[in-house]
């Protein structure tokens, strides 16, 4: 045999060192990975969100245990108008109520009016927004008619009107009154996101497999919309203690109860501005601008999740920036 064929037959035997690695397979091995189940339709921690949550959660431990800490907010025994002190953290109003102590029972009274009030539009968004995207037909019509007509008419002056047929107003009767006037724009928003999921192939393969109707809303389509569920809930809560302060400083909200609308309304007929009396009516304006500010934040967290152009956006930028840092290039 000659050397010239033996050295083609040596060329030829596979080689015994390391075979290189293809850049997709590292890729795809040292990628994180994807959240799954329950934990992907939670918000990503971010700042914003614990900065919404700790506001949120100090004003209802505020509205839960401060009530049970101060005395009584009828209590009209203290002197009229004494700035803050440390036996009236906040001072007194013009009738010798302790600011501190309506403050903490108007914050319970207001979270109660949201959280009943985003309830109640929660429900009826659900009824007239997936219920008519889902079952089409002459049924969805009759459906978006309703809320085409809810939709086009103001709901806070609808508020103004249905509570001044009530000369005594709980702040449940205000709940039920600001609820019934905020469900159009989620229902409209919820019967899109319906008329798209009941295409899909899950819910096909239900409906083939004998599945009612209400089931397949419930368990195919329902789990989908949570995140979309909670923004709306977390925004109606938001401008039910908006449209219940605005009410109350009318005039026209609860009658039986403390809220921090109330409170303003007492201090503007008490002329407190006019008095000098800070503590009376910036208290409550701030503490509904914080609550305000927290639930944006957290509603802000899940649409992240919702919107899934913004899913992505702080990996990618954490990235931009870890690359910039390796290459010495300032972000």
């Amino acid at each position: 045999m000659s050397e010239t064929t033996v050295t083609s037959e040596k060329s030829e035997l596979p080689r015994t060192g390391p075979t290189p690695i293809p850049p997709d397979t590292v890729a795809l091995v040292t990628q994180r990975r994807s959240r799954g189940g329950f934990r992907s339709i939670l918000p990503r921690m971010s700042a914003k969100l614990v900065v919404g949550l700790v506001l949120v959660g100090a004003i209802v431990l505020f509205g839960i245990l401060g009530p049970l800490f101060t005395q009584n907010p009828r209590n009209s025994q203290n002197p009229a108008l004494e700035p803050p002190s440390l036996e009236h953290l906040l001072g007194t109003s013009k009738l010798g109520y302790d600011v501190f102590a309506q403050l903490a029972h108007g914050t319970q009274g207001s979270l109660l009016v949201g959280i009943t009030a985003g309830g109640i539009a929660v429900v009826l968004s659900l009824f007239f927004g997936i219920l008519a995207g889902y079952v089409g037909g002459w049924r969805d019509e009759i459906l978006s008619l309703v809320t085409n007509i809810m939709l086009v008419i103001p709901g806070l002056p609808l508020a103004m009107v249905i509570a001044t047929y009530f000369s005594s107003r709980s702040w449940m009767l205000v709940a039920i009154v600001l609820g019934i006037t905020s469900w159009a724009g989620s229902a409209v928003v919820l019967r899109t996101q319906a008329r798209s999921l009941r295409s899909r192939d899950y819910v096909y393969a239900a409906k083939v497999a004998g599945e009612k109707s209400f089931r397949v809303i419930l368990v195919e389509i329902m789990p989908n919309l949570l995140p979309l569920l909670a923004a709306q809930f977390l925004f109606a809560i938001i401008f039910a203690i908006l449209g219940e302060a605005g009410l109350s400083y009318l005039g026209l909200g609860a009658t039986d109860s403390i809220t921090w609308g109330t409170i303003l309304n007492d201090a503007q007929s008490g002329q407190a501005l006019g008095t000098g009396a800070w503590w009376w009516f910036v208290p409550p304006g701030v503490l509904i601008a914080l609550l305000g500010c927290g639930l944006s934040l957290i509603n802000f967290s899940i649409d992240e999740i919702i919107n899934p152009k913004l899913r992505g956006v702080p990996e990618a930028a954490r990235r931009v920036r870890k690359a910039a840092k390796t290459k010495g290039v300032i972000a």
